[in-house]
């Protein structure tokens, strides 16, 4: 099981709680009100507000929320955040990226530094652990879309680069720059997708031991739990006996 791809898969399973699903909320409308004042407020002449809309409806965010943080942006309202990516490694070693949206940078920092000493583990440059992951554009479709040939045609034919397919579905990867198009193309011949955005695809990962996986969940629910902190990523696997154990 790879970090990448499969830890919103555990959350999932595990369901989600009425306070997580309200920081959910929050983040999603974090990302469209950027979104939309770094472009035209329009999710139609806006491929990244188009996607962090689309995601926002995934998860049943209210639509006069969603309309409501593209209307102040439009407007100019709003709190302004800077995007920051940090960097570290947490137990055993593991690469992690954590993408951060904040109007305090000192504040985010402090915060992610702490939860990263606390945990185990240590924050590193900008750059460090970056360069062992690709920036790829990931669009996931249900294991009913079809079959593994019919989502490999698909995904050629819309201008992808790559496909897993399993019994949890299918994960298409493109690269970045094309997601909107390589999307767009996908919908047209599967219909709609369950996820479609942006990701640090591991190039190598770390398998887990049951202590270690203990310590790197601990310290990715911290993380997700801090409402400057958009997306962690990090490059581990856990085996099936050991996850049975989590």
């Amino acid at each position: 099981m790879a970090g990448h791809s499969k830890w919103a898969n555990i959350q999932h399973r595990k369901g989600r709680q009425d306070a997580v699903r309200s920081k959910l909320f929050s983040k999603l409308a974090k990302e469209i009100t950027v979104a939309a004042k770094m472009g035209d407020p329009d999710p139609e002449k806006n491929p990244r507000l188009r996607m962090a809309v689309k995601e926002a409806k995934k998860v049943s965010v209210p639509k006069d929320v969603i309309d409501r943080a593209i209307k102040k942006s439009a407007a100019g309202e709003g709190d302004n955040y800077d995007e920051i990516r940090y960097e570290g490694y947490g137990p055993a070693g593991v690469a992690v990226i954590v993408e951060a949206m904040t109007d305090n940078r000192n504040r985010t920092a402090s915060t992610v530094r702490s939860i990263f000493t606390k945990s185990g583990g240590n924050l590193a440059e900008t750059g460090a652990v970056s360069f062992m992951f690709d920036r790829v554009g990931e669009v996931v479709y249900p294991v009913d879309a079809g079959d593994a040939d019919a989502l490999m045609d698909a995904a050629i034919e819309a201008g992808a680069d790559d496909v897993e397919s399993s019994e949890d579905g299918h994960i298409i990867y493109c690269n970045a720059a094309s997601l909107n198009e390589v999307s767009n193309a996908l919908e047209a011949a599967l219909g709609e997708s369950e996820s479609t955005k942006l990701i640090w695809k591991p190039q190598t990962t770390t398998e887990l031991n049951l202590v270690a996986a203990e310590k790197l969940m601990r310290l990715i629910e911290t993380l997700e739990d801090d409402d400057d902190v958009q997306t962690v990523t990090a490059n581990f696997e856990i085996s099936d006996e050991v996850l049975a154990q989590l």
